[in-house]
């Protein structure tokens, strides 16, 4: 059994750029599932299956499995709901890696960092492009982006703001 320990954040600013080593175009979408969340994911050449606890926090049960882009493509064709599509930029700060998600199409303009840690105590670093941690709320996870996308919240332009702040 995998359990995934993740924090998430909002990014402020550009500066992270300059810090990415490697770039790559996402596209998930979900397959049903009322107690977890079923998505197929294709990441350039790969693709996987992952099951995830719905839970809220910081902590949940995951389950990741490779499986040929072949399956994903038809999974995705013939049997997923709704979808997410993003560029994950990766960033390394004293040996702990930020997966910056920029989304893309009706979650334009969102744009949110997440570390994995061994535990929920564990320290990483805080680079001032990191902005409030958005981790407890449910709205920021890729299922629910794709069931309401960032361009139908009512509070974007304030978040869109708050992006720009620095």
């Amino acid at each position: 059994m995998g359990i995934e320990i993740e924090r998430k954040f909002l990014i402020i600013g550009d500066a992270w750029r300059t810090a990415v080593t490697r770039s790559i175009r996402m596209a998930q979408a979900y397959l049903g599932g009322d107690r977890c969340s079923t998505r197929v994911r294709i990441e350039g050449e790969s693709a996987k299956l992952n099951i995830k606890s719905l839970s809220t926090g910081i902590e949940r049960l995951e389950f990741e499995y490779d499986i040929p882009v072949a399956d994903a493509n038809v999974l995705m064709a013939e049997l997923a709901g709704k979808r997410v599509e993003k560029i994950r930029h990766l960033v390394a700060l004293d040996d702990v890696l930020f997966e910056i998600d920029e989304f893309l199409s009706d979650n334009q303009g969102l744009i949110v960092a997440e570390v994995e840690l061994e535990s929920a105590e564990a320290a990483y670093p805080k680079p001032a492009w990191l902005g409030r941690e958005v981790s407890l709320e449910r709205r920021y996870l890729n299922l629910a982006l794709a069931e309401q996308a960032f361009a139908m919240w009512p509070d974007r332009e304030a978040i869109l703001m708050e992006l720009q702040s620095c």
